[in-house]
């Protein structure tokens, strides 16, 4: 498969490459970001390349697709956005993302989601998308119900990070739904 870049008025999503190590360790070794990530942080930058390799490699198996959302202004990789556990057969996928706090609230996020959200739908022909969300990212959970998600239930002890489980909530945004949206 083909990386699929994709702009939006102020973003490029694009392919993460080891050249992109750095900003991504930062992001991921920050307790903030990570707290409802499903990981520990990162205490070491190759963590970071490791990320990126997995990225590539569910890529290459259609497993998943990861972008870098890099600000068109400057360059910057300020986070990612990607599909997790992609099903091409059944037609699904989760979506995940996180963003450096220095860019939070400020519709970066938002922005990004979308896209990967429209191209989902039309180049991908998904017909759902899911996410997994911590109880607590109360933020998060207004992004993505703004975004046209539906809250399905919660699942108990789903993640284990920091020796401990934790409980999800699971959201989904389903393609009809969305189309509807569009008009």
């Amino acid at each position: 498969m083909t990386f699929p870049i994709l702009n939006t008025k102020r973003l490029k999503l694009i392919e993460l490459t080891h050249q992109h190590v750095d900003y991504l360790y930062e992001i991921l070794s920050l307790e903030e970001v990570t707290r409802f990530y499903g990981t520990n942080r990162f205490t070491l930058p190759v963590e970071a390349s490791r990320l990126i390799d997995m990225f590539h490699k569910n890529l290459v198996d259609k497993r998943g697709i990861r972008w870098g959302i890099k600000l068109k202004e400057n360059q910057r990789i300020i986070g990612t956005v990607g599909l997790n556990g992609l099903h091409l057969k059944n037609k699904r996928a989760e979506i995940g993302y996180e963003l450096h706090p220095d860019y939070w609230r400020m519709g970066y996020g938002s922005e990004a989601i979308k896209e990967v959200i429209r191209f989902s739908f039309n180049q991908l022909d998904l017909f759902r998308i899911g996410a997994i969300v911590y109880p607590e990212n109360v933020s998060s959970i207004n992004l993505l119900i703004k975004l046209g998600f539906s809250k399905e239930g919660l699942l108990r002890g789903y993640i284990s990070q920091n020796e401990q489980f934790h409980d999800t909530f699971v959201l989904s945004l389903l393609k009809p739904e969305w189309m509807k949206s569009q008009v």
